[in-house]
């Protein structure tokens, strides 16, 4: 598989209704966050879900960020 480093590296400007969705997404990942607060006792495989949801989040943004151009 190869890399284009040059997409992968460089910042990307918001376009059209993504800043709309990035926070629709976030906006989703924190209230599972919430409802894991909700329903897990406080340990560390919480800690873990909470932080994977911030992942999830991050790389959702990635994928529109990094695929997505104003050609489109």
């Amino acid at each position: 598989m190869g890399f284009n480093l040059d997409n992968l590296f460089t910042y990307h400007k918001p376009i059209k209704d993504q800043p709309e969705r990035y926070e629709r997404i976030r906006a989703q990942g924190k209230a599972m966050a919430e409802f894991l607060i909700l329903s897990c006792p406080d340990s560390a495989e919480l800690t873990k879900a909470i932080r994977k949801i911030q992942e999830a989040v991050m790389w959702a943004n990635a994928s529109i960020a990094c695929n997505e151009n104003e050609r489109e």
